[in-house]
């Protein structure tokens, strides 16, 4: 059976761009007579706010975008995300970084234009070296990669290939103040919650293959991936929380009802022919992933109107 899953992180109000990918996320579930989880991924203590965590529960069930499990909490989970961590140090696939940010972007190559590929600075520090540096700085965790390509069919994006070792490095799997890094939690979570079908933006494409060599470590199987393309503002910008871009009020007092801004986001992507107002319910009657991934004229953006 499918199971799909919404995600969303709570610092913030729902924008445009997260509507989007929660649609699609909820269409290719139910048209396969799947269900969904909610999951709030909340690893981030210091952003995640309570009244967005019942603002974005309260958003979805107002568009129409209802789930069958959760919600979930990440804050729950670290019993689980430690006990996955602790298997990968007993393998010894773990070691300490002391790099900082700054550190970081010295010493790193960029990727596609964002990504930086970690240069593996503090992979072979002897022991003596990593006491000293603990004195000074506590250190984040990586996850060795080898110089290993894999790839998969993405049901939008087609097929994407990564070489971990060269486009992406060894990864973090904890940060220096302990919190579990997002790539370890959701591979712990969608696996524990029985998710095989992760619908996203194209954004988090080339986070995939990590996600997937975790799994492959972990004995986890690997889920089914769409990444749909970025609902964007002027000049290409990313829509985002932080600006209030085409956040949820603004969208009710632009379209006027829930449908309003299901229809016309269904229409600009082409989900439905028209921007005439819709429900999910109304869409999943000639949804078809396939052919809606055939028509968008452009997999990495879409104008957002």
């Amino acid at each position: 059976m499918i199971k799909g899953r919404f995600a969303p992180s709570p610092t913030g109000r729902m924008h445009a761009g997260n509507v989007f990918s929660a649609l699609v996320a909820w269409l290719v579930a139910k048209s396969q007579g799947g269900s969904i989880v909610l999951r709030i991924e909340d690893l981030d203590a210091e952003r995640s706010k309570p009244q967005f965590i019942d603002a974005v529960q309260r958003d979805f069930e107002a568009l129409g975008l209802t789930w069958d499990e959760g919600p979930y909490f990440q804050h729950d989970r670290d019993e689980a995300y430690q006990a996955a961590y602790d298997e990968l140090c007993e393998r010894g696939l773990v070691y300490p970084c002391f790099c900082t940010r700054a550190d970081l972007h010295a010493a790193s190559a960029p990727h596609h234009g964002e990504k930086l590929v970690y240069a593996g600075t503090c992979r072979n520090l002897t022991d003596e070296e990593r006491t000293e540096r603990m004195k000074e700085r506590r250190p984040a965790s990586r996850l060795i990669v080898p110089d290993e390509t894999l790839s998969f069919v993405d049901g939008i994006q087609g097929e994407y290939s990564q070489n971990l070792a060269a486009e992406c490095g060894d990864f973090l799997i904890r940060r220096s103040d302990d919190a579990f890094a997002y790539q370890l939690a959701v591979v712990v979570d969608d696996a524990a919650q029985g998710v095989n079908s992760i619908v996203r933006g194209v954004d988090l494409l080339c986070s995939t293959p990590q996600q997937m060599y975790l799994q492959d470590l972990l004995g986890y199987p690997h889920p089914s991936y769409a990444h749909v393309p970025l609902l964007v503002a002027e000049e290409g910008r990313r829509l985002s929380k932080r600006d209030h871009d085409a956040a949820l009020d603004a969208l009710l007092e632009r379209f006027k009802t829930p449908a309003g801004i299901i229809g016309h986001i269904a229409g600009i992507t082409g989900i439905a022919p028209t921007c005439d107002p819709a429900t999910p319910e109304q869409l999943l009657a000639t949804f078809d992933l396939q052919a809606f991934a055939s028509s968008i004229p452009n997999n990495v953006q879409i104008r957002w109107s």
